[in-house]
């Protein structure tokens, strides 16, 4: 039986009504508690006439309203079963309750990179028509189509969609052992086989022909290459940059924790060939709040999606007839490859704010990042040198 259309605001927030006793040609008590699976308020009745005698109909009544009255207080709920009551608990206070426990017991980094994964499952709730709502509706069918919307929709790739798969185990072994669910929903989901790096370094060769080609065609998108192939600075960071971030006195660029990918902030050195191109197309002239990489590459008090990097990159890589395996993000390896040669790998570490040149996730301890002064000299295979400019 439906809800009555009108409940008061106590009965909506305690998510019953005290049994009540009914007399007339029919005697029961009612009832209402709210069904979790519909939202709504249902009605529960206990019939009493099945006892002759009034006063057999009015003590057996009062027993029911008792003992009723208490298992309401106590949060029992007629249309859960006892034994998976826990998994209608809601499943924002249950990623509530693994952070907390995420906070006592993880490192600094884990706890970021836990709570990153909590607010992505946070904003896919948010963009479904009929999120979940509680901890035993974590099931298989929700985990498959939470990573095919990574995977698809957001287009991550092979391996950061098995790096969510293995969260969603962490979470769902968590909720099997506070007894939210019976077993693990991602027991069954496999992982995707992940492709080897596609991504190849840029040749010398290669190099110099980029520059000549962005020197005739676009010089702003050429700041952007010196940018990623002499320091290091992610896309996603790089569109953060802004014009008050350069320091011309220390030959230097902020790179802020707030948008930094490993949470840290730094400073990252500036070569004379970064600083001269920047002088040559009036970039340091523009206000220091400007964005530094806005629309086409030039400042702009509006910040510019990272996407415009990898878009521009192949438009040139096209034009050059290579082929698809030399991606904008590879002039940052081709960079750490030659300043590591040049220079040393730890300059090449710290300059692209790594532990070590062969891993990108593990990072040197907060506040041990120098800027080194022989990055400033870094001249590298995009250094103009005096024969090659004659002979231009």
């Amino acid at each position: 039986m439906s809800c009555p259309t009108k409940r008061n605001t106590a009965s909506e927030l305690l998510g019953f009504t005290y049994p009540k006793l009914h007399t007339g040609k029919s005697w029961y008590v009612d009832f209402y508690a709210t069904d979790p699976t519909s939202g709504e308020m249902r009605r529960k009745k206990y019939k009493l006439d099945g006892l002759k005698k009034i006063s057999e109909k009015k003590r057996r009544a009062a027993e029911i309203i008792e003992a009723v009255t208490r298992q309401l207080r106590g949060g029992w709920n007629p249309w859960v079963n006892t034994q998976e009551s826990r998994g209608f608990t809601l499943l924002s206070d249950v990623l509530s309750r693994y952070m907390e426990y995420i906070e006592r017991k993880s490192r600094k980094k884990t706890k970021h990179s836990y709570q990153s994964r909590v607010n992505i499952l946070n904003q896919y709730l948010s963009s479904c028509v009929l999120p979940i709502k509680y901890a035993y509706q974590f099931d298989s069918a929700f985990v498959n189509d939470y990573l095919d919307w990574l995977y698809l929709d957001r287009g991550v790739s092979e391996r950061t969609r098995n790096n969510y798969r293995g969260w969603c185990y962490s979470f769902g072994e968590f909720l099997v052992s506070r007894k939210y669910i019976d077993s693990n929903p991602v027991d069954h989901i496999p992982a995707l086989d992940e492709k080897k790096k596609h991504r190849k370094d840029l040749t010398p060769k290669m190099l110099k022909q980029m520059r000549a080609h962005l020197n005739r065609e676009d010089k702003h998108f050429l700041l952007a290459c010196y940018m990623e192939y002499f320091t290091f600075i992610r896309p996603t960071e790089l569109s953060y940059l802004k014009v008050g971030d350069i320091s011309i006195k220390d030959k230097t660029i902020f790179v802020s924790e707030d948008f930094s990918k490993n949470k840290k902030s730094a400073k990252v050195a500036l070569n004379d060939t970064l600083l001269k191109l920047m002088i040559e197309l009036g970039v340091l002239s523009a206000p220091s709040s400007y964005f530094l990489f806005g629309k086409h590459f030039k400042p702009s008090p509006d910040r510019c999606n990272a996407d415009q990097y990898n878009r521009r990159w192949k438009k040139m890589r096209e034009a050059l007839g290579w082929g698809d395996e030399y991606q904008f993000y590879s002039l940052k390896d081709s960079g750490i490859r030659d300043l590591a040669n040049e220079q040393g790998v730890v300059v090449a570490r710290d300059q692209a704010r790594h532990s070590d040149v062969s891993t990108t996730n593990r990072y040197i301890q907060e506040n041990s990042m120098l800027v080194h002064s022989e990055v400033k000299q870094f001249k590298g295979a995009l250094e103009d040198d005096e024969q090659e400019a004659s002979a231009s």
